[in-house]
């Protein structure tokens, strides 16, 4: 058996085309997203790392935000430029790229970033808001990885998922991701204190290796026709090398490769913070204004989050989609009458068809309610 590719280049491309719509909306209503970066000192990483979000940003339209210091800056001048991004209305999400100079507090400097504004989904507020079900920004490769499965139609619902590495940046936020009504999925967390690593890796049916210890999940550790997905790397001699070793690929049924898998989900995750970002600031002016109808050239934006949102209505099995579905609200902003439109709850037979039928079915909905904005909100989709 050779393993699927679970392509992140392809669906990451997939992701951005729906960012580029979504982006052209909002600026044909003056709002244009905008990501921020805060480079301090001259890593030739760090700074091609930042060079390549700038990239994707061109690609989908959103606006670039720079803020380059020397390696001498103070904390008190990465301290402002924090304070500036935070307050420029033109700055939609920014990151301050890591690691800094060696003397200045990363902590202090990353608990300064605005929650709303932040692109990697990593701050303390927004990781607590994630504990809680609350709509905020998501954590970036976690996310990826979940949307990168549906993509290819992993199941996580009663999926038993391994992952390896508990790290805020993967392992341990991907538990919270994986373990909501959503996915369903029961993860087990393990980390060098683990006992047996092959016993929970033999039982899973996905495996998540984010490590930073080259081939360390080798073919004898993989259930057959498990997903496994390699997040980890190493630079070695003969350059950089993944988690997963090169025989799973003879014994799992889908494998995310390293690279070419979850690393151009990841950008492409912080591209959406940055547009729903933008798309929340719409909908709270829409709100603000009493619900009134603001003239959008080319028909009403309809802004879709969640499991059914633009980068993940990918959802082969009806069955899934109607548990994911069932409960779900609309909240509606009337049309030229102002106020709110009444909530529509879908019901389960309303929900028997595949993702995409449904966005067209709530279109029709929507547009012969004559309303604004549609928000498909609490991104957790709790069920009632």
């Amino acid at each position: 058996m050779s393993a699927q590719i679970l392509d992140g280049k392809a669906t990451a491309a997939a992701v951005k085309a729906d960012l580029k719509e979504r982006v052209a909306v909002l600026a044909a209503r003056g709002i244009l997203p905008g990501l921020g970066t805060i480079l301090v000192g001259d890593d030739p990483g760090s700074r091609s790392y930042v060079a390549g979000k700038h990239r994707d940003c061109a690609q989908v339209g959103i606006a670039s935000i720079r803020r380059d210091l020397p390696a001498t800056a103070s904390q008190a001048q990465v301290e402002e430029a924090v304070a500036e991004l935070n307050e420029d209305p033109e700055c939609t999400g920014y990151i301050v790229q890591l690691p800094l100079p060696a003397g200045l507090d990363e902590l202090r400097v990353l608990n300064l970033i605005d929650p709303a504004k932040d692109a990697d989904g990593l701050h303390p507020v927004n990781l607590g808001k994630l504990v809680l079900n609350e709509e905020a920004p998501l954590p970036c490769t976690p996310h990826g990885i979940v949307v990168l499965l549906r993509r290819y139609g992993v199941e996580l619902a009663g999926a038993e998922v391994t992952v390896i590495g508990r790290g805020i940046t993967v392992g341990r936020a991907l538990g919270l991701l994986l373990t909501r009504r959503t996915e369903n999925s029961t993860v087990t967390l393990c980390h060098t204190g683990t006992k047996d690593l092959a016993a929970h890796t033999r039982a899973a049916d996905i495996v998540v290796v984010a490590a930073g210890r080259a081939g360390l999940l080798t073919a004898d550790m993989v259930k057959p026709g498990a997903a496994v997905l390699d997040v980890g790397i190493t630079r070695t001699d003969a350059g950089l090398v993944g988690d997963v070793a090169p025989d799973v690929a003879s014994v799992a049924g889908w494998v995310a490769p390293n690279p070419g898998g979850v690393g151009p989900m990841t950008r492409a995750m912080l591209l959406s913070n940055v547009v729903e970002s933008a798309e929340r600031s719409l909908l709270r002016a829409v709100r603000s204004a009493g619900g009134h109808h603001v003239p959008q050239p080319g028909g009403v934006p309809v802004f879709l989050q969640g499991v059914l949102g633009r980068g993940e209505r990918q959802r082969p099995a009806a069955d899934q989609l109607t548990q994911d579905v069932v409960g779900l609200h609309l909240l509606v902003e009337a049309g030229p009458a102002g106020g709110r439109g009444p909530d529509v709850r879908l019901s389960g037979s309303a929900a028997q068809v595949d993702g995409d039928q449904v966005v067209q079915d709530v279109l029709v909905l929507v547009l012969g309610q004559g309303a604004v904005p549609v928000l498909l909100h609490d991104r957790g989709l709790q069920r009632h």
